[in-house]
């Protein structure tokens, strides 16, 4: 791994490449060492059992004040993200979709779509954004916190997609979804991927995110234990079993 890592380090960068990661909050290590590369329009499912670190590697890209990266590098599209705030890694194109979606309360649907869009620079349009969640479209002079989970999942997406991202960072986005907003959900990922953006997922319903993504990164309390093609967890049950208890 190490090796591999090195000469990582040496080659062309990936459209987002992360090298020798290594997080803290406080003075738990969370994230340790952690080295992987992830290709333009690639969704690559991020896994691992409850506290593996998964999270906390989003975070981290995202750069969030917690975890502290205390080491390593970040780098998007030749953008060295290790050194920037989030405001500034917002700014370049990292969209966070956090599990509890932070809708802004008080303002309807099309309101917070809106207010996403006033940070440069600007993405899509709110028509695009319609066309692609047509029941946000219509629900769109409804107060935000009072849709459905899946509607506020939808509500989250399209407001990273105003704000012209190139890596969409979700968070468990199915969580408490009935399977069939579920499949709503992955058919916009599919929409967005043929953009051209750039999905991590992080979803503890493994076998869902495996086929919907190209790859996959297995993290165990907070390294790396596989970095390869989805289709290989897929495959192989010892694997599933032994880190995912699928």
């Amino acid at each position: 791994m190490n090796a591999q890592a090195a000469h990582a380090h040496h080659a062309e960068p990936a459209y987002l490449s992360i090298w020798g990661m290594e997080a803290y909050y406080g003075e738990s290590y969370i994230v340790q060492n952690i080295s992987f590369n992830v290709h333009e329009g690639e969704i690559l499912a991020l896994l691992g059992r409850n506290g593996a670190g998964k999270t906390s590697t989003l975070r981290t890209i995202a750069r969030m004040d917690d975890p502290e990266l205390r080491h390593g590098e970040i780098w998007l599209d030749h953008k060295p993200l290790h050194e920037m705030k989030s405001h500034q890694a917002s700014a370049a194109g990292i969209g966070l979709v956090p599990e509890d979606r932070r809708i802004i309360p008080g303002l309807t649907v099309e309101e917070n779509l809106q207010l996403a869009q006033i940070a440069p620079p600007k993405g899509w349009s709110i028509e695009r954004v319609y066309e692609l969640f047509p029941r946000l479209g219509e629900r769109r002079k409804q107060e935000g916190v009072t849709l459905s989970g899946g509607e506020q999942q939808m509500l989250s997406i399209a407001r990273a997609l105003c704000r012209d991202i190139k890596v969409l960072l979700l968070d468990e986005p199915y969580e408490g979804l009935a399977p069939v907003i579920v499949d709503e959900i992955e058919k916009t990922l599919e929409v967005i991927k043929g953009q051209g953006i750039t999905t991590i997922l992080v979803e503890q319903n493994a076998v869902r995110a495996l086929n919907l993504a190209d790859r996959a990164v297995i993290l165990d309390t907070g390294g790396i234990v596989f970095d390869g093609t989805a289709q290989e967890v897929l495959d192989n049950a010892q694997l599933r079993e032994e880190y995912l208890a699928i």
